[in-house]
């Protein structure tokens, strides 16, 4: 039975000492990618390219390039026109009369006209705004890799940098250890003098 003991013991001193070795691991790890001044000064360019690239993609850049590549391609939008507003509308349906069936038809049946008319127009249209769709479609996936890369980028901890947060942290673990053990010591000395006092 103590060997059993003595070894699920050692086990868990063993597991404890791994758990905690982890522990100081992620510890530096997570420090070292969060420690921007640092990366700042080690490569202040790639660092000024990693904060402009998400910097673009922060601010939406990859929709106006878009928006532009789609202006390039089919033209500029057409103005709203600047004769047809509201109250013009509302003169025109008056002067048609006051019969609101009549005045329904007539609108449907023109607009029919118009729809019939101006067909091929529409559909001369709409391969432009296809093609410009399949392009955004296809191109998003690999902007959305590119900043997933940048943001990567920006928060990976390099080897040095990892390196020096690990010594950071094994050397302040061992103060605390150091300043721990010094405070055991000294609790027990003094239970051992007020141990001699009591036993006076």
């Amino acid at each position: 039975m103590g060997e059993g003991t003595a070894a699920a013991r050692a086990e868990v001193l063993a597991a404890r000492e791994v758990l905690e070795e982890e522990l100081v691991r992620l510890e530096a790890a997570t420090r070292a990618a969060v420690d921007i001044p640092a990366k700042v000064r080690r490569n202040p360019v790639k660092a000024a390219g990693v904060a402009a690239g998400v910097g673009f993609v922060a601010v939406g850049g990859p929709r106006r390039l878009f928006r532009r590549a789609k202006r390039a391609i089919m033209g500029p939008e057409e103005p709203l026109p600047e004769t047809m507003l509201p109250d013009e509308i509302e003169k025109a349906l008056k002067r048609l009369g006051s019969d609101g069936v009549r005045v329904r038809g007539l609108l449907e049946h023109e607009f029919a006209d118009y729809l019939q008319t101006t067909e091929r127009q529409r559909k001369s249209r709409e391969l432009p705004v296809a093609v410009t769709a399949a392009l955004v479609t296809a191109a998003r996936p690999l902007v959305l890799l590119a900043a997933r890369r940048l943001v990567n980028q920006a928060f990976a901890p390099g080897a040095e940098s990892f390196q020096e947060q690990l010594e950071k942290i094994r050397s302040r673990r061992a103060l605390a250890d150091a300043e721990a053990e010094a405070a055991r010591a000294e609790a027990d000395a003094l239970a051992e003098a007020d141990a001699e006092i009591q036993g006076l």
